[in-house]
């Protein structure tokens, strides 16, 4: 098979012969990847048409939701931040966990995707999800760590990266 992994062509027609454990490892975080893109893309295109999470006040609004974490945060301050312009902080929020993961299924610039992704979840956790008890209840911590491994290992299949670097590879 040539191609995307596997066989004789190895990834994008390199040449080399791998073994399936290596295989396996190239494989293992695209689970991963498909499951944080496509959850932070429709939690953006979610916040993005909830006319009421884009207001300022009322029920299920992102500003109802900061004045209420707020006493209870990590760090409130970041909350006092938000509360300055909540539609604008969560316009900010669904714009970035759909351009995270658009990024993050597209394989562009994943790292850097990921970065993003993992940034959200932390202010989330240190804002959001902070007075969950225990800690394991809340959802943003896990979310963090789960980006952890995306930022350190990017996207190294069915990415547009991977493409890119193979071209540069080709004509050097």
């Amino acid at each position: 098979m040539n191609g995307y992994g596997g066989g004789s062509g190895g990834l994008y027609g390199t040449g080399e012969r791998r073994g399936l454990r290596e295989q396996a490892r190239e494989y293992a975080l695209l689970p991963l990847r498909i499951f944080l893109g496509v959850t932070f893309v429709y939690a953006g295109i979610d916040k993005l048409t909830d006319s009421a999470f884009l207001s300022a006040t009322g029920p299920g609004s992102i500003g109802e939701l900061m004045n209420t974490v707020r006493d209870s945060s990590a760090i409130p301050a970041l909350v006092d931040l938000a509360l300055k312009s909540p539609e604008w902080f969560g316009y900010a929020i669904a714009i970035g966990e759909l351009l995270v993961g658009l990024g993050t299924l597209v394989g562009l610039w994943a790292r850097l995707a990921a970065l993003g992704g993992a940034l959200i979840s932390l202010s989330l956790w240190l804002t959001v999800s902070w007075q969950s008890t225990p800690y394991y209840y809340g959802n943003d911590l896990p979310y963090l760590m789960a980006w952890l491994p995306l930022v350190l290992a990017g996207a190294s299949m069915f990415s547009a990266d991977a493409f890119l670097a193979s071209r540069r590879r080709r004509t050097m």
